[in-house]
């Protein structure tokens, strides 16, 4: 406990001791549950003669919800995870818990950190990517931050991707596949990171609901990883049973009362529950109400700390740092105002406010970029005309035929994808919506200086238009200032350098099943791009791709020690040249596998690092990788445990998890 209440870890305890011989068991089992909203927010009750303060809860994952009023919409986490960069993460932490403080709110109902197991999943957006450590990185990140101002919320645990089944359908995963592949990120949150509080999934996990699954949460989450915060049932429709989430740990009912209140008292005083049981929710419940001194120092509204100058300022740098190129064969990017007399924006997001879901990750800004506001203001001379509708009259494509660039703006919306139950669930494909394609190659056919912006929260196939234009950039679901951000990519003022936070395939069979209608489902050990690798598939564009104005070039890798052992921590160092003329930000990405291993499954290559190097034209810096030898353990079933096993394993590092140029092998002895 004293490294999640510092140094007034015995004291709180102490505390907590006395009001526990106070509380009656009405008052006890009254703070396990829910009292709907209040003010906008979500109000888990307190005691006020006891000085027992009342938490007040809100999403989300993107900004404060528009529940509780106009906020600062960030861009979503798909795109933050493809900024590769827990520091600026930490810093949206920061400025979401803010404005959750500024609307009255004690805890942030995020981060969203469940594995993009399909990118068909309809809150693909809300989370950072299809990579445990990726994802761990980025998440813990964000609790830093949001921390600093309220309690943040790790959610959805556990093994929850799918959207229109969610509150039925039974994940079947071995324990192995579970531990190494949909745990790990919520281990490092909890133990490094130190989060609040946990949210349950509405889904069940071989059999037990999230909500009352002893192994998950009182075995694992409670005990092994000695979670000091308090676990949350998802709202509405988490709740199911009131002895079997009491006895599996349990702690809080959201919104409402349904299981506990009441009927957990009546399962007390039945001999049902022990007391002792109530007990330890109740200090749970009360542990980060004292440690975060929110008996003393509540939140208070502050209209002021909402959608700052700041705030809209950092949401636009998020927004150009997660932007990412995909293709520019021809060299069209960036735009030279110089050398244009007229661009066209067209297409069918093109004048669209483009934020994402309108599910519990919505957010109600008061103003929004769009994509053709945003080249609007950039063009400076240059003339911009917009053009709504694919290119049917003579006069439009005549129009296009005389631009010097064409830009059009595609993607998906919230009519798309979304929350299950409350926006539009899972998508059916990854193809663009319909209309869409032909709108490009429309576009096409009269131009040769095309570029593409795709809109969106996850992975797109794009075979069918991609090899006829010249360029295509990702924009994602960018936020308040995504149109000024995007501007600023196009005309080269920001050199990009968004990488893929998850494989894009050229095909729906490509990847594992997603089967969004079945009332059971099993989760194997591959997904993403270690289902690719495993399988041999070439990707459209592979997990940590993306390309910039400039080109960078990797050498001399060196690994600090031949021979390392468990406990041990594996250093590699590379030197990164910027090739180009123009000055940029390259991640360097490590990745390592077992050779020979006779542990089966075995992905061929996992990240274990990356990092991130800012370079001028022609300059050289050496960038160094830690990797624990520790993480590189498998989960060794039978032993009940993290075993790491002695072998031979290859250190490759490039730029993607196709692109590793530089390889070398290290030993790890018993």
């Amino acid at each position: 406990m004293q490294a999640y209440c510092g140094d007034d870890a015995v004291a709180v305890e102490r505390r907590i001791d006395g009001l526990l011989k106070q509380l009656t068991l009405e008052e006890k089992t009254g703070l396990t549950r829910g009292g709907f909203l209040d003010g906008g927010l979500w109000l888990a009750p307190g005691l006020a003669a006891r000085g027992i303060p009342p938490l007040h809860l809100i999403d989300g994952p993107r900004g404060v919800s528009a529940i509780a009023g106009n906020a600062t919409a960030f861009p979503v986490g798909m795109a933050r995870g493809a900024t590769f960069d827990p520091e600026l993460e930490q810093r949206i932490g920061e400025r979401i818990g803010l404005e959750t403080r500024a609307v009255g709110g004690s805890v942030i109902l995020a981060p969203t950190m469940n594995v993009l197991r399909h990118p068909r999943w309809g809150r693909s957006q809300e989370t950072y990517g299809e990579d445990p450590f990726h994802l761990g990185a980025m998440a813990t990140a964000f609790v830093a931050g949001a921390q600093r101002h309220v309690l943040a919320t790790a959610k959805h645990y556990a093994a929850n991707s799918i959207e229109d089944t969610r509150v039925t359908v039974d994940v079947t995963v071995d324990e192995r596949t579970l531990r190494e592949v949909y745990l790990p990120h919520f281990r490092r949150v909890v133990r490094e990171g130190q989060v609040g509080s946990v949210m349950t999934a509405y889904n069940s996990v071989n059999g037990a609901f999230c909500s009352q699954s002893p192994h998950l949460v009182r075995e694992i989450l409670k005990g092994e990883w000695e979670f000091a915060g308090f676990a949350v049932s998802d709202w509405l429709w988490g709740m199911h049973d009131t002895v079997a989430a009491a006895h599996a740990g349990l702690d809080l009912e959201m919104p409402v009362e349904s299981v506990y209140g009441a009927s957990l008292r009546a399962a007390v005083e039945a001999g049902e529950v022990d007391e002792a049981t109530v007990d330890e929710m109740v200090r749970r419940l009360l542990r980060p109400r004292f440690c975060r001194r929110l008996d003393v120092d509540p939140p208070v509204p502050d209209p002021a700390a909402l959608e700052t100058a700041e705030a809209y300022a950092l949401a636009q740098e998020v927004a150009e740092r997660s932007m990412v190129l995909l293709a520019n064969p021809a060299g069209l990017l960036p735009l030279d105002r110089a050398a244009l007399a007229a661009i066209v924006v067209t297409g069918p997001l093109a004048d669209v406010e483009n934020l994402g879901d309108t599910g519990s990750s919505n957010v109600a800004p008061t103003s929004v970029v769009t994509a053709l506001a945003g080249i609007a203001a950039a063009a400076g001379p240059v003339v911009v005309t917009h053009l709504p509708a694919p290119p049917a009259s003579t006069e439009d494509q005549a129009a296009i035929a005389a631009a010097d660039a064409v830009v059009v703006v595609v993607g998906l919306t919230s009519r798309d994808e979304g929350e299950g139950q409350i926006g539009a669930g899972d998508r059916n494909s990854l193809a663009l919506p319909e209309g869409q394609a032909q709108w490009i190659l429309d576009v096409a056919a009269l131009s040769d200086r095309v570029v593409v912006v795709v809109e969106g929260g996850g992975a797109l196939t794009m075979d069918d238009f991609l090899g006829q234009v010249e360029a295509v950039l990702l924009a994602w679901y960018p936020g308040v200032r995504g149109g000024a951000a995007l501007a600023r990519v196009l005309f080269g003022e920001v050199n990009p350098s968004g990488r893929l936070p998850l494989s894009f395939p050229r095909a729906d069979a490509d990847l594992p099943p997603f089967d969004n209608a079945a009332p059971s489902v099993t989760y194997g050990y591959f997904h993403g791009y270690r289902h690719l690798d495993h399988e041999g598939i070439a990707p459209l564009f592979p997990f940590g791709f993306g390309l910039a104005y400039t080109g960078y070039a990797r050498a001399n890798l060196r690994l600090e020690g031949a021979t390392l052992r468990a406990g041990d921590v594996l250093r590699a160092t590379v030197d990164v040249t910027n090739t180009g003329s123009r000055a940029g930000r390259e991640t360097v990405q490590l990745y390592v596998g077992a050779v020979a291993s006779t542990v089966t499954p075995r992905s061929v290559r996992e990240l274990r690092g990356f990092a991130q190097v800012e370079l001028q034209p022609g300059e050289t810096k050496p960038v160094t990788l830690e990797v624990p030898v520790d993480d590189l353990a498998f989960y060794d079933a039978a032993a009940g445990g993290f075993r790491v096993a002695p072998g031979t394993y290859l250190v490759e590092v490039g730029s993607s998890s196709r692109d590793l140029p530089l390889a070398a092998e290290v030993t790890v002895a018993p």
